[in-house]
């Protein structure tokens, strides 16, 4: 799609003048104004030798990462305060800034020092050769856009400094992009997920806005579009993330800036790819998962609350003729306050958010709600009413980012989690290693599933749902699967689930197996539920259980910090012993 479309381009990409200055409203240059003095005021952190050995002696991230993303953070908010006042007042805080990063023995973090997809990583950067991973782009991007904007008053408070931006970011990114194979940037038929658009907006933005030769521009361009084919064939035509809604913003959001940039740098030569289907449908993911506030329908690593969107999707839903998702972006930017300052990692976000308060100010059209559908690339079944939310996982345990969770259910009443995925913890070595699956947030038994005398489902492509059957009609949506191929050989015979959500009624499942071993089906909760008899309930809905042996409720202490910005400090795993069939009817209290 991709290098097809940019091999009949003619003429060469051209450099790019973007975010040209224009009158911003008063109250978002006072909000930026005001961060940007609370940003000098801020610690500067330094990052250590002991900093960047601490992953590789400890598996740990956080520690290392809190300091990285703090240094660009900070920055971000004094170029965002400075390039809106225009003031000249944090120049020379901006440089130190800018040099002290150009100053950092590699722009990579610690947990992706390597050069080989999931080997072990190097404790120490090598000076010599650059890692060119997530945030080393980031990195550069940022950078890039620095020098572009505020060039000419770093030059004149450093001079050289844009001499040595320009040297720094031909030698970490440029040259080891243009000669050197990082797996992100695709292969044949090699598995993809969100590090390739990610990766490569930021390499066309740094290419868009920096001198360099035509030939190099249209040499990155062209190797851009070959990424991008290669990231966009791992998606189906219904546009699914596997990933999860958190991920569509580094996926599909991504790949839409790298359009929009190649778009630019050739004069409109990429805009057709927007009346793809496979493009719009990757467009509108995020709304079909939306759930109500915060909220969002949530698998694999991905948390249940987000952002609200912003502009970006408010921009892409424009490019694709998409009404309803420009509309449910710029309900998001209103929500957030369309004068608040964008708090983004990427300083492209934010200035195209500054860059677009007026548009989303102006715009009056009503999109329409999600409606019932079922993403056959991933097994992402989701119905609605007026007071449910529900959403069920077929597919396989080979997700990018996977959890062991086929057949899995999460269910929301009135906007509130009732039946939930709890999501991941913060990342450590273990997340992204052969011990993924020792995780409690990863395994089968802490979905909304069953064990087997303690056996869980088992990673892999071939641990699949079969047999899988959906039906979406006016007054009923339903799906059926066998997800008795999830487990280990010999596990279960068979097993049946069955999900209805039955419009006004609730949701029914019935659940069925065939072999020796009993069963027990976890069910996950944030909110503690009353039992009583054969019924549990909390103040968000109710089940009503035919089947169970016994009923019992296991307390789950949440003390990682990444869960508990999402959940209660306890969740709840409500155990249902039965054998052969499980009938549970859940209901809005």
């Amino acid at each position: 799609m991709f290098s097809e479309r940019f091999s009949a381009l003619q003429q060469n990409p051209a450099p790019l003048s973007l975010f040209e200055r224009m009158n911003f409203p008063q109250k978002a240059v006072d909000k930026l104004a005001e961060r940007g003095k609370a940003a000098v005021a801020q610690l500067w952190p330094n990052l250590s030798l002991s900093d960047y050995l601490d992953f590789s002696r400890t598996g740990r991230r956080v520690p290392f990462e809190e300091k990285y993303f703090s240094r660009r953070h900070i920055l971000n908010d004094l170029v965002m305060a400075e390039y809106a006042e225009n003031s000249g007042e944090h120049i020379d805080v901006i440089a130190d800034m800018v040099w002290a990063i150009c100053e950092e023995s590699g722009w990579q973090l610690p947990a992706h020092n390597n050069y080989v997809r999931d080997a072990s990583q190097n404790a120490l950067p090598n000076v010599q050769r650059p890692v060119l991973d997530l945030f080393a782009c980031e990195t550069a991007a940022q950078i890039a856009l620095i020098y572009h904007l505020l060039g000419e008053k770093l030059e004149n408070t450093a001079p050289g400094i844009c001499t040595r931006t320009q040297q720094e970011l031909d030698f970490r990114i440029i040259t080891p992009y243009l000669n050197q194979h990082f797996w992100w940037m695709g292969r044949g038929d090699e598995k993809m997920l969100n590090w390739t658009p990610w990766c490569t907006q930021n390499v066309l933005i740094a290419a868009a806005v920096i001198p360099m030769a035509d030939e190099t521009r249209r040499a990155i361009c062209a190797k851009a579009a070959y990424s991008l084919d290669c990231f966009t064939k791992d998606y189906g035509d219904d546009g699914c993330c596997d990933e999860g809604a958190k991920y569509y913003g580094h996926a599909a959001l991504c790949m839409f800036v790298a359009i929009e940039l190649l778009d630019k740098m050739t004069n409109g030569f990429f805009t057709p790819l927007y009346e793809n289907n496979k493009i719009k449908n990757m467009a509108d993911f995020i709304r079909q998962m939306f759930v109500a506030g915060d909220y969002y329908i949530n698998f694999a690593d991905c948390p249940p609350i987000l952002p609200p969107p912003g502009a970006l999707e408010f921009l892409f839903g424009k490019r694709t003729s998409n009404v309803s998702l420009a509309a449910f972006a710029a309900d998001g930017l209103r929500r957030r306050g369309l004068d608040t300052p964008s708090e983004d990692l990427s300083l492209y976000t934010r200035l195209i958010t500054l860059f677009t308060i007026s548009e989303v100010s102006d715009f009056k059209n009503k999109g329409e709600m999600p409606k019932n559908t079922y993403f056959a690339s991933t097994g992402i079944f989701v119905a609605r009413d007026d007071k449910t939310c529900l959403a069920v996982k077929a597919g396989n345990n080979n997700d990018n980012h996977n959890h062991n969770d086929v057949g899995s259910f999460t269910l929301y009443f009135n906007g509130k989690p009732f039946i939930i995925d709890v999501g991941v913890g913060s990342y450590t070595r273990d997340t992204f290693s052969a011990n993924r699956y020792n995780i409690w947030t990863m395994q089968s038994a802490y979905h909304n599933l069953p064990t087997f005398g303690g056996i869980m489902q088992k990673a892999g492509a071939l641990s699949s749902a079969n047999d899988v059957e959906t039906s979406i009609g006016a007054n009923e949506a339903k799906i059926v699967m066998d997800i008795a191929g999830a487990y280990p050989r010999g596990t279960v015979d068979k097993y049946t689930r069955e999900v209805f959500l039955k419009k006004g009624d609730g949701v029914l499942i019935v659940d069925e197996y065939e072999g020796e071993n009993a069963a027990v089906l976890s069910l996950m909760m944030c909110e503690s539920p009353d039992v009583c008899g054969n019924c549990v309930r909390t103040f968000i809905g109710q089940i009503d259980i035919l089947g169970a042996d016994n009923i019992e409720v296991e307390t789950i202490e949440i003390t990682d910090t990444k869960l508990k910005k999402v959940w209660p400090n306890t969740l709840f795993r409500v155990l249902i012993s039965f054998e052969q069939r499980l009938e549970l009817k859940m209901m809005p209290s």
